[in-house]
């Protein structure tokens, strides 16, 4: 069945899209990844991107902040292309970004004030004091401002998180990108975590990107959800839209179906070819 974009995806004015892909096709050696992908991200919004994995959603992500370059097609950021941009200006766009890595991706020997306080210090010449503030003031927004001296191993993974998402914002980003927040959280973590993400982007006025599995979680907090499959995007809307997609593939997605579209086994030679099967009798 061919994989094609609901219309929603390209109604969007360009002067509320924050983040826009436009063709692009990417792969990592001889293993393509995206495929003439375009999809939106409207300014203001939850988007959530989604499908199964191997789909190129994390892949997205690293196209966006500049770490992969498209190798065909533009990623614009604002309207300029981040895989034109010089280091400079790369440097300047990641100052726009705030990043949550999958498990939080916390400096170990830092305490919790100092990795919230690192973008701040690297970034920035503001005074200690001012820092300090800035620093209370992000732990306090995730409820975590008792916690700045605790070291990262003396933190639940839930509480590295929240960590993870003050670090991510401490600079004011326009665009927050998460990967895999809710990976390996406990029930009460993960709704802390999609309440949060959730809060944040409404209370910051910021533009966020989730890339996520979970699909309860992220459909209830997400304004705007694309399934990425095959390289390309299988469904982009609201999640009401996405829920009644009648799409085989969205639909194995959504009902977290074993039979489906997606194989359970992956590609490769067959038993016979394997075992000789045939062969030997």
């Amino acid at each position: 069945m061919p994989v094609t974009a609901s219309p929603s995806s390209s109604s969007t004015p360009a002067s509320d899209l924050l983040v826009a892909l436009r063709d692009v096709t990417f792969g990592y050696g001889e293993r393509p990844v995206l495929d003439g992908l375009s999809l939106v991200v409207p300014k203001g919004k939850v988007t959530a991107l989604m499908g199964a994995s191997g789909g190129g959603k994390t892949t997205v992500l690293r196209l966006i902040g500049g770490q992969c370059r498209a190798q065909s097609g533009q990623v614009l950021l604002s309207g300029q292309d981040v895989g034109a941009m010089s280091q400079a200006q790369l440097y300047a766009a990641r100052r726009r970004m705030g990043m949550l890595f999958q498990f939080g991706a916390l400096f170990t020997d830092l305490s919790v004030f100092e990795n919230v306080a690192f973008p701040l210090r690297e970034h920035t010449r503001l005074p200690p004091a001012l820092i300090r503030d800035i620093v209370l003031m992000k732990l306090d927004a995730v409820g975590l401002r008792g916690a700045r001296d605790l070291m990262p191993s003396e933190i639940s993974g839930g509480m590295a998180r929240r960590v993870a998402l003050a670090r991510a914002i401490a600079l004011d980003p326009e665009l927050v990108m998460y990967d895999e927040p809710f990976a390996g959280l406990d029930p009460i973590s993960l709704g802390t975590a999609a309440s949060l993400i959730r809060q944040l982007n409404d209370a910051l006025g910021v533009t966020s990107i989730l890339v996520s599995h979970d699909v309860h979680e992220t459909l209830t907090i997400a304004d705007h959800v694309v399934i990425l499959a095959h390289g390309k995007v299988a469904m982009a809307g609201t999640p009401a839209e996405v829920r009644a997609c009648t799409d085989p593939l969205v639909q194995q997605f959504i009902g977290m179906a074993v039979e489906g579209p997606v194989r359970f086994h992956y590609p490769g030679p067959s038993v016979e070819q394997d075992f000789g099967v045939g062969a030997r009798s």
